[in-house]
């Protein structure tokens, strides 16, 4: 595993995927937690504030190309950023069955199937991950 490959990215793709990295990493540890803690406010936050992060800037990565700088992948930044935020006004609304499966949703298709595609032969994480 090397890191190297990122690093030579064009910006902002390192910062993109050392965020998307982190919030695999949180999130699973915000599963374990108890909820409804402080230290689940305060991860879930640091969590949202990574996944925005990795929204916003997926917004100005643009290596795929299907109409004209776009992919359907930008499509899921504004679903992302949507569900952050009703996620959260779910949470502050003492939903909290909406808040959880939104944000369940949310780790899985956003970070969890989306980066395994990011995995494949040719994509940079699959050079980090498995080499060159």
């Amino acid at each position: 595993m090397s890191f190297a490959p990122l690093w030579s990215q064009p910006q902002p793709i390192p910062p993109h995927a050392i965020a998307a990295l982190v919030a695999v990493i949180l999130g699973a540890v915000q599963f374990a937690l108890p909820k409804g803690t402080l230290a689940h406010r305060i991860t879930g936050w640091t969590w949202v504030l990574l996944m925005a992060g990795v929204a916003i800037s997926g917004l100005f990565i643009h290596t795929i190309r299907i109409v004209g700088p776009f992919s359907p992948i930008h499509i899921l930044s504004f679903v992302a950023l949507g569900t952050l935020t009703y996620s959260i006004n779910a949470a502050r609304r003492r939903q909290i069955m909406a808040h959880r499966k939104s944000m369940i949703w949310l780790y899985v298709l956003a970070l969890l199937l989306t980066g395994a595609f990011t995995l494949l032969p040719g994509r940079v994480m699959h050079k980090v991950i498995f080499g060159i």
